[in-house]
């Protein structure tokens, strides 16, 4: 990990949401470039889906956006994402990306966007750091509302 006295080259703002869970779902990105002012947005959607993988796939798109590897810091709501991250992975590796449940082993929930994560986490350099959703953080809060405009789409069908 890096140090806190260190400056990420970009921020990583993410949210993902599902309206029904599995349901339709969406998921967001804000990159920003602090040194150039540079801000990019994606979003995109699934019919059918979970908010946990559109929390992922919203990390996995925009540190797949990175062109060379980067200091990013991760700001994201997901708890899941930043206790898989920084508690849950190695754990998970260890035991060939699978979990304990009960006295059995399961394969890890998501284990093809964890796969892509780890290999992105790799390339780059991460610092996680969690936000409070809908608190009124100004990039978490626009990351929210394209997510569910992303999704928006699979219920006017």
């Amino acid at each position: 990990m890096p140090s806190d006295a260190e400056s990420p080259e970009v921020l990583l703002f993410t949210d993902g949401g599902c309206s029904g869970n599995p349901g339709p779902g969406g998921w967001a990105f804000i990159l920003q470039h602090p040194s150039t002012g540079k801000t990019l947005e994606q979003s995109g959607g699934e019919a059918e889906t979970t908010n946990n993988r559109m929390e992922l796939q919203a990390v996995v798109e925009g540190l797949q956006t990175l062109k060379r590897p980067t200091f990013v810091e991760l700001l994201t709501d997901s708890v899941y994402v930043g206790k898989g991250i920084s508690e849950w992975m190695p754990t998970w590796k260890a035991n060939g990306w699978r979990r304990r449940e009960g006295k059995s082993w399961k394969e890890v929930k998501n284990v093809d966007l964890w796969q892509q994560l780890d290999k992105l986490i790799r390339e780059h350099r991460v610092k996680y750091t969690r936000v409070a959703g809908h608190s009124g953080h100004p990039e978490n809060d626009r990351c929210d509302e394209l997510a569910v405009a992303a999704y928006q789409k699979y219920l006017r069908r």
